[in-house]
């Protein structure tokens, strides 16, 4: 597999920077990996910008469609499988709290331009089809157990 020529090693940046920077402006978007942290992803404000853009019209079109009658959610309901292949699994009703629940959630981020609630509410959504789509494992999630055990005491602080 072809190494990706927009990926670069942080230490590139820092090193050499104005070569590094020149392939900012071919590629548009860099990956710098780290060796000791997440990798971080450069790209100029503008093109930031558009990228927010384009999210936040994405954003404000979905939620136009809901908001209509009642036919057009249906309409979204009917889509969703497409976008998210995962959600078949999911019962009808929480095909629907998950639609609704989608949108409002876009709604509220996209003024902050900060889309890290919608990404925990996919990761959520998408690990409840999970459980539905495993019998076994939605048995043991749902199993009506007759021992409790009493709160859960908080984890010690380690220094």
């Amino acid at each position: 597999m072809a190494a990706d020529p927009s990926a670069v090693h942080f230490s590139e940046l820092v090193n050499k920077n104005r070569k590094t920077l020149s392939r900012l402006k071919r590629y548009r978007r860099l990956l710098l990996m780290r060796r000791d942290g997440e990798d971080l992803v450069l790209t100029t404000a503008a093109r930031a910008e558009q990228d927010q853009a384009v999210v936040s019209a994405a954003t404000r079109m979905l939620a136009a469609i809901a908001r209509r009658d009642p036919g057009r959610m249906a309409l979204l309901l009917d889509l969703l499988p497409e976008a998210f292949p995962w959600v078949r699994f999911l019962p009808q009703p929480d095909l629907h709290a998950f639609a609704v629940e989608l949108v409002e959630t876009m709604r509220a981020a996209d003024p902050l331009g900060n889309s890290a609630s919608v990404a925990q509410l996919l990761a959520a959504w998408q690990h409840t089809a999970e459980a539905h789509s495993d019998p076994e494992l939605l048995a043991a999630l749902t199993a009506d157990h007759a021992e409790d055990y009493g709160p859960v005491p908080a984890p010690e602080h380690q220094r």
